[in-house]
């Protein structure tokens, strides 16, 4: 069966720039509540959740996170804690022995090397056990109000959809949208990405007919074409 895939002609730099950016206002309209979906109150607490959030859903961390940190509030308390006990906690998030071990070693790591403060640089950050560059950018963007691209599956798999790159490269796909999008805006065309992967433009099927920038994108057509029925998949 041919794809439903349609070919775009070759775009140049500033051509790709101007659709990314129009595509980000379109999504700006569509989803103006976008926003991090993990529940923070600090940036340690933020740290804490991202690296929990591997592998399972925000959902998922935000029933457990409450729990953990209403036990050991803060690095020195987590970085001290009963590793079995801390497991329990994490129990429901799953990999909860790799986890434990992440957010204890992070959490020895900033008392030891920055005075038990998550420190608000990403050479610094991406120091600590457990955290890479999409973590750290997490933590950046929305504890610390320092723009960053969070390159999670969705963005991931928006950017190739979107015809930004065809790279599965986390960096790269980070320095594309870092060229393609105004570095103020990293943050939220970040959120808003995550918003519509996770609400319009599902991995298996998207809702294309529902979607409002179908008219920006190479791959409108891949999924749902009929507007009532891709209007019914909406989620969110």
């Amino acid at each position: 069966m041919a794809s439903t895939e349609r070919a775009i002609e070759p775009e140049t730099e500033l051509a790709r720039t101007r659709r990314a950016r129009r595509i980000d206002r379109a999504l700006a309209v569509r989803y103006p509540d976008a926003h991090c979906e993990l529940d923070f109150s600090s940036p340690f607490e933020l740290l804490v959740a991202t690296v929990l959030s591997a592998q399972t859903t925000d959902v998922r961390v935000n029933l457990t996170t409450p729990v953990l940190f209403a036990r050991f509030p803060d690095a020195a308390a987590l970085a001290a804690a009963n590793p079995e006990e801390v497991e329990e906690i994490l129990r429901p998030t799953g990999f909860f022995r790799a986890k434990t071990k992440s957010v204890m070693g992070l959490s020895a790591a900033l008392v030891e090397r920055f005075g038990g403060d998550v420190p608000a640089r990403l050479e610094d950050l991406v120091t600590l056990p457990g955290v890479g560059r999409k973590t750290a950018n997490v933590v950046l963007g929305n504890a610390f109000g320092i723009p960053g691209i969070t390159t999670d599956t969705h963005v991931m798999r928006l950017s190739q959809r979107l015809g930004y790159t065809t790279s599965d490269d986390p960096l790269v796909v980070e320095k594309v949208l870092d060229r393609l999008l105004p570095r103020a805006d990293w943050t939220m065309a970040s959120h808003r990405l995550i918003f519509h992967g996770r609400r319009t433009c599902f991995a298996r099927r998207p809702a294309c007919g529902a979607c409002p920038i179908a008219s920006s994108c190479p791959s409108a057509g891949m999924g749902e074409v009929d507007p009532v029925k891709a209007t019914a998949m909406l989620k969110g």
